[in-house]
């Protein structure tokens, strides 16, 4: 039988809060795959540790809104 996993899980919300133009492809990649492309677009994430490592390559673009 399987492990039965908790059906809620720990989410992150992002806010767009800077622009890519004048950065490293590699951090506008980052945005894309955040799901964030145009200024203060929000989106909810799932909190993993992939997700926190993106975030912090591209804190000084992004705003941590919501913690659940």
């Amino acid at each position: 039988m399987s492990a039965k996993k908790s059906a809620s899980k720990a989410t992150v919300t992002v806010q767009q809060i800077g622009s890519p133009l004048r950065r490293e492809p590699s951090q506008r990649q980052t945005l894309i795959g955040l799901g964030l492309n145009k200024m203060r677009r929000t989106k909810t994430l799932e909190d993993t540790p992939a997700v926190r490592g993106m975030i912090n390559k591209v804190a000084h673009l992004v705003r941590v809104v919501d913690e659940a």
